[in-house]
């Protein structure tokens, strides 16, 4: 048996751990495929040529949930300690480097605003409760404001819950209901982002760099540079087989053609797709799907095959689901130094810090440094973004989207009332991220297949574009989840995937939430 993995992502390193690790697959027999000449998928983090980073994302991860991704880390030895597991590596960071927020949010005033009360009136209590226990087939594809009224979005607690998780008023009432399940518990404590934790380094160095090297030391084929554009698909008894994929190398075609018993692995839609880079003194291009092609394969496998998935339900409004991000590379500590003074939390401690009369709803989080393996000691490094970048700045008289980094500093200045030269050798790289939040957008629960579709033999879905009851996308552990089902769907595998913690059953919590929205 061999399997192929069609991108790079998470959950494709997860699945190849998972088929070692619990399935006795020889890595030798594990092929993973990625367009790209980097691997990783959305979890990046790099060095430019002119020494400024770059980050695509900001990532949380949180031990009280992520059941299966800690199930992955506690196998994968770390990267700075091969001795310990990424797991025990991460919690003993996060012992050391405990946050709690002293200014989540800042007014237009620079004042730090009062979060210990949510601002709820008693019908915006009335009607969360009543998303909440709305059943999903009645919320069906309605969008957030269908269920929550004007006034509640402008509480403190949805300016915290939407910056911290980049949920939109319009995007999906489901994924909004789900998350205040899930993260019930992150609830009483969503001002201080006590429940949050870091990993050492930014993602890549702390979870992809080690999960590759374990990977490439069990034989695990990286083939990079190489486009899927088919999957041959026959349905036979009822069943569909792959039966071939067609390769793009360098414009020079392959096709692998599968034996019986090989699996494929496909990592459909990419809420990263089509992203692109600016510069200190450009914007990032404005790229889409057309110039990327990377929803075209799940598209075509798509049409005539309903339990694949409609995945136009979330790639036709890029104004609906585009974000833009922004990496800082600060070769002084005035910056550090002066958000400290001013929060009252040491770099690394603070978690996200938003300007709720920022036009472009901006937020911005300073990392415990150094954030990059081989930073140098006198570089620290800052990420932030906007969520509504196509909107006019408060003191840049342009949308962010046509700014250059020198610009949205100068923006972030003006919020925060510093001299710009807290930037002085500073650079800062804009990102544009036209699908980021695209697996919110409203949809039918048919609109994502399953992990391993019911009349599927060898070709399984992972991505954060499938369908996992109860559990929430745009995190790490969705893509991980599904790689875990989809792997012991396939292998049989009878080991106990570890279960969602329901945090919203705990009479703690409840009581909890309840003093909490009454606060």
């Amino acid at each position: 048996m061999r399997a192929y993995f069609i991108g790079s992502g998470i959950g494709a390193l997860a699945g190849a751990a998972f088929l070692i690790r619990d399935g006795g697959v020889a890595g030798r027999d594990i092929t993973i495929f990625e367009k790209q000449t980097s691997f990783g998928g959305s979890l990046d983090g790099t060095q430019l040529p002119d020494g400024s980073f770059s980050l695509r994302g900001g990532r949380m991860l949180t031990t009280d949930h992520y059941e299966c991704t800690w199930d992955l880390l506690s196998t994968i030895p770390g990267g700075s300690d091969p001795k310990r597991t990424v797991r025990d590596e991460t919690i003993t960071f996060n012992k050391s480097h405990v946050p709690h927020s002293q200014a989540r949010l800042v007014d237009r005033n620079r004042h730090k605003v009062d979060v210990s009360t949510m601002g709820f009136s008693m019908q915006d209590r009335l009607e969360l409760v009543r998303l909440t226990e709305t059943p999903e087939d009645k919320l069906g594809n309605s969008r957030i404001t269908d269920w929550l009224s004007p006034p509640f979005f402008s509480t403190n607690f949805l300016f915290m819950w939407q910056t911290t998780f980049a949920f939109q008023p319009w995007h999906s009432a489901v994924e909004f209901k789900r998350y205040l399940h899930r993260f019930m518990n992150e609830f009483p404590r969503i001002e201080t982002l006590a429940g949050v934790k870091r990993t050492v380094f930014n993602q890549y160095d702390a979870i992809v760099v080690p999960l590759m090297k374990w990977l490439e030391g069990h034989g695990v084929n990286f083939d990079g540079d190489v486009d899927v554009t088919d999957i041959a698909i026959a349905t036979e008894s009822g069943k569909h087989v792959v039966k071939q994929l067609t390769l793009d190398r360098n414009g020079r075609a392959e096709v692998i053609t599968l034996s019986a018993d090989d699996l494929v692995f496909f990592q459909n839609g990419s809420m990263t797709d089509a992203t692109s880079l600016g510069s200190q003194y450009a914007p990032p291009p404005r790229l889409t799907r057309h110039e990327s092609k990377g929803w075209t394969l799940w598209e075509k496998i798509a049409q005539g095959r309903p339990e694949f998935g409609n995945p136009a339900s979330f790639n036709l409004s890029i104004p609906e689901s585009c974000w833009e991000s922004f990496t800082v590379t600060c070769r002084n500590p005035r910056f550090f130094d002066a958000m400290e003074a001013f929060t009252g939390n040491a770099a690394g401690t603070g978690g996200l810090v938003t300007f709720t009369d920022s036009n472009w709803l901006m937020s911005i989080v300073l990392y415990h440094q150094p954030h990059f393996v081989g930073q140098p000691r006198d570089v620290q490094v800052f990420w932030g973004y906007a969520l509504h970048p196509d909107r006019i700045g408060n003191f840049v008289p342009k949308a962010m989207a046509d700014c250059g980094g020198a610009e949205i500093l100068k923006e972030l200045c003006g919020h925060l009332n510093f001299e710009l030269s807290v930037f002085d050798s500073a650079t800062c790289v804009p990102c544009r991220l036209p699908y980021i939040t695209s697996m919110f957008m409203p949809r039918n629960r048919t609109d994502r297949p399953l992990p391993v579709p019911a009349n599927s033999k060898n070709l399984a879905f992972v991505s954060q574009f499938v369908e996992i009851p109860d559990d929430v996308v745009f995190t790490v552990e969705y893509s991980v989840r599904a790689a875990q089902m989809a792997v012991y769907q396939l292998l049989g595998i009878t080991r106990a995937i570890p279960p969602i913690t329901r945090h919203d059953k705990s009479f703690r919590v409840l009581i909890e939430t309840v003093e909490k929205a009454f606060a």
